[in-house]
């Protein structure tokens, strides 16, 4: 690791350093230079990203280790270095104009069955920790079959469906603070929500997560699975990138209702007919957009307008974003995908 830098306070204002890309990539390079082993320099987000769209991000750190991940923290904090963190790519709308940082991509993959606890690190894949987990006769994670990401962006976005969360079975997160501190908290630090953390707004790394899982019928568990991921062939792209479902769900008109699908409201409205360039809505499922060749940022920008206006005119209601927008300046705030290119703070909003 290159040494600190001996005299901060010559250095320039955190906002300035922010706004030089060109101090930024000398950084990024100092830093590849220290750790080739882990840090790629210039990586396209489309290679990154489910949806393949995205231009450059100036570094990627692969993060396979909590000392990884203290080491990048600190060196990013010390020079005022953006960062962005990046689990598998899904639910993430990267811009062609990249970001101006280092993404942290966790690569951590333990994996350990103690009674009815479980403890993944955020790097493993989510349909990977609910094979394994059913290979260990624990249930409960049938319903995410399929899902696309990390078990530690599922957690982060509280992935869910067919009327579970992964919120509901979380008991402990392994979180860098922004300070540097490695602290475990419980699911009530998380603020879980209708596919929403407050881990999605906060300044922490997740590093790993321990979810209590019951122990139930195992072949009913699997007959699940399969009807799960046999859903998802039949309704979802199998060869056309895509970032998962764009929309989120409305909220149900009578409490503890069903939630009405964005989908639903889409097919309804004309969307899947809808296309801007290589952009388009999937065929089979109204909510997804798919790059059917060399779509850009701007085609998929234009179309998902497209949609969300097509909803507003048909009922009267705006479609709310699940789809995290990355830009130059980092993630946006949920459902404020301008906010990607306006200045944010040294550290921003994990995804996937």
């Amino acid at each position: 690791m290159p040494p600190d830098d001996p005299d901060r306070s010559s250095r320039e204002t955190p906002s300035i350093a922010r706004a030089d890309p060109e101090r930024i990539a000398a950084y990024v390079r100092e830093l590849a230079a220290a750790r080739p082993d882990a840090v790629s320099q210039q990586v396209p987000l489309r290679n990154l990203t489910t949806l393949r769209v995205g231009g450059p991000a100036l570094g990627v750190c692969r993060v396979r280790t909590a000392a990884d991940a203290i080491q990048f923290l600190d060196y990013a904090r010390c020079r005022d270095v953006p960062l962005a963190i990046l689990g598998g790519g899904s639910n993430v709308f990267a811009q062609d104009n990249g970001f101006t940082g280092l993404i942290l991509r966790p690569e951590i993959d333990e994996f350990a069955v103690d009674g009815d606890i479980v403890t993944a690190g955020a790097g493993l894949a989510l349909d990977a920790v609910v094979a394994r987990t059913l290979d260990r006769g624990l249930t409960g994670l049938a319903f995410a079959s399929g899902i696309p990401g990390t078990i530690g962006g599922a957690v982060v976005g509280n992935a869910g469906c067919f009327g579970h969360e992964i919120g509901e079975f979380l008991v402990a997160a392994t979180l860098l603070r922004a300070d540097g501190r490695l602290e475990t908290v419980g699911p009530e630090a998380c603020g879980f929500g209708y596919r929403r953390s407050e881990l999605q707004t906060s300044a922490d790394l997740l590093l790993a997560v321990r979810l209590r899982l019951p122990r139930a019928d195992v072949a009913a568990a699997r007959r699940e699975r399969a009807e799960r991921l046999a859903e998802r062939r039949r309704r979802h792209p199998v060869l056309e990138p895509c970032a998962g479902s764009w929309f989120k769900n409305l909220p149900s008109a009578a409490p503890g209702g069903r939630r009405r699908a964005a989908g639903e409201l889409l097919d309804e409205a004309g969307a899947k007919s809808l296309r801007v360039g290589d952009a388009g809505v999937f065929p089979l499922h109204a909510n997804i957009v798919v790059n059917l060749g060399r779509a850009t940022s701007a085609d998929v920008r234009a179309l998902v307008e497209l949609m969300r206006d097509a909803v507003r005119r048909r009922f009267g209601v705006r479609l709310a974003e699940e789809v995290r927008t990355l830009g130059p300046a980092g993630f946006a705030p949920p459902d404020d995908p301008a906010a990607a290119t306006s200045a944010n703070g040294p550290f921003v909003r994990p995804s996937g």
